[in-house]
């Protein structure tokens, strides 16, 4: 009796799950969607906005002018990771794999914000608003209150700190746990990761020029792939698994709640730290170039003090 009771539970497992919006398996995976009406809203308006802009922008001026082409590429790459992250399948996922979580994560910040800072989508949007309005937001802008926050949030150092205080706090168990039962947490969890990341990104790659600008951006990026790797291998050697969120979650999907947490650490410690350095390999080769130019700047310029005397 009791070995039936417990074959009908197992039956109606999957149905539980997936009327919670938990996928039990790959079958329910496709079918469990994020459709969270205010992540819906924001990509619809960010993605209307930007369009309208665009279009506005080429038509004023002409294709390719105001915003490159390649520009506009990052983008629409940008908002299909956003969407990718927290709208897909890989969403709901998050809630019942440590793993698919970390996945998502690393979505949102090596993926979505590097793209969406090479995409430079505030012209665009500026052009979609009205222009009494865009005169106010750049108004705003030149305010002295606004222009001296926003120097001390986009200084290199400042938001590699906000960014890297926002990677390990969010990952401290009681933290990461709370993402799973609120959904009001889980949201400020991704916000955090998403923005401390554009952040960081914006103040590396569109930071001080110059030699010591390429030198301190590399270094940046470089500590970054260390700390965030040793998180993640402390993640992956863990002897414990540290999120009991993920202890009866896992089970249907082929793993034990360590496994999975193994599988997390291993992604945020190896996909993701290579990222990372090849960010910072690109950002080494720019300082080379940089300072080769200067350096053939010099020759010229004691040439020409040569010739002259």
């Amino acid at each position: 009796m009791m070995k039936k009771l417990g074959l009908r539970y197992q039956a109606l497992l999957p149905l539980a799950f997936l009327h919670e919006g938990k996928p039990h398996n790959w079958h329910d995976l496709w079918r469990t969607w994020g459709w969270e009406p205010v992540v819906l809203l924001s990509l619809a308006l960010s993605a209307f906005l930007y369009v309208r802009g665009v279009r506005r922008l080429w038509l004023e001026a002409s294709v390719g002018r105001g915003t490159s082409k390649l520009e506009a590429a990052c983008f629409i790459g940008g908002w299909l990771a956003l969407f990718v992250a927290l709208v897909s399948p890989l969403h709901p996922w998050g809630r019942v794999l440590f793993s698919a979580h970390m996945t998502q994560h690393e979505v949102l910040m090596l993926v979505a914000a590097p793209l969406f800072v090479l995409s430079r989508p505030l012209v665009p949007f500026l052009w979609a608003l009205p222009l009494a309005w865009a005169r106010e937001i750049g108004g705003w802008g030149k305010q002295r209150v606004v222009q001296a926050v926003w120097g001390a949030l986009k200084n290199p150092l400042v938001a590699w700190a906000i960014h890297a205080v926002a990677l390990w706090m969010w990952h401290t168990p009681a933290l990461f746990d709370a993402t799973i039962h609120s959904e009001w947490v889980h949201t400020l969890q991704h916000a955090s990761f998403f923005f401390s990341a554009l952040l960081f990104w914006w103040a590396v790659v569109h930071g001080p020029q110059g030699v010591m600008g390429y030198g301190a951006a590399t270094l940046y990026m470089f500590t970054t792939s260390l700390h965030s790797g040793l998180l993640g291998a402390l993640i992956t050697f863990a002897a414990s698994a540290w999120y009991p969120a993920y202890q009866t979650t896992t089970e249907t999907w082929g793993l034990t709640p360590l496994e999975d947490q193994q599988l997390g650490g291993l992604i945020m410690w190896i996909p993701a730290g290579l990222v990372y350095i090849v960010a910072g390999l690109m950002l080494f080769a720019g300082w080379l170039r940089e300072s080769e130019t200067r350096a053939l700047r010099r020759e010229m310029k004691a040439e020409a003090m040569l010739k002259q005397g």
